[in-house]
């Protein structure tokens, strides 16, 4: 009996590990261009046009070495709006902008709010660790919650 229940709680450790793992992966793609921002091209881009998932603008620079560009690509245009200026990172080498400041930041970490949630579950369920998923399921809600509020 104690052995299935090592083995229960071992296989799903590593499962909410994975599930973590996965969230900080998917989140760093965007994040490390927001978060990481020293020597990128940082500006301001005005939307406008939207179409699908991807919103255009001129790029406005505000850093040294950062050039102006007739046309940049905001994907992914949570809560961008036509008309509006935004606070961007530039991709280094592409025309891809990254909504930059705190809004932009946990907006990167979207992935990883909802791998704590889902973690909580597991942590929960599989492990029976209550206060531990209370602690992944309560971050999790919260850093959804201040994305939110932080895009609009």
């Amino acid at each position: 009996m104690t052995a299935l229940r090592f083995g229960r709680v071992a296989t799903m450790g590593a499962l909410a590990a994975l599930i973590l793992f996965a969230g900080v992966w998917g989140s760093w793609g965007t994040a490390q261009h927001v978060m990481l921002d020293k020597g990128r091209e940082q500006g301001t881009v005005r939307v406008t046009s939207c179409t699908g998932d991807i919103c255009a603008g001129p790029f406005t620079p505000t850093s040294a070495g950062a050039r102006a560009r007739a046309r940049v690509e905001l994907a992914e245009s949570v809560a961008v709006r036509k008309g509006q200026t935004y606070d961007v990172v530039l991709k280094p080498g592409t025309a891809d902008a990254v909504r930059s400041g705190p809004a932009g930041i946990l907006y990167a970490w979207l992935p990883l709010g909802g791998a704590l949630l889902l973690a909580a579950v597991v942590v929960a369920g599989g492990m029976r660790l209550t206060r531990v998923a209370w602690v992944l399921g309560l971050s999790g809600v919260g850093l959804l919650t201040a994305a939110f509020a932080a895009v609009q």
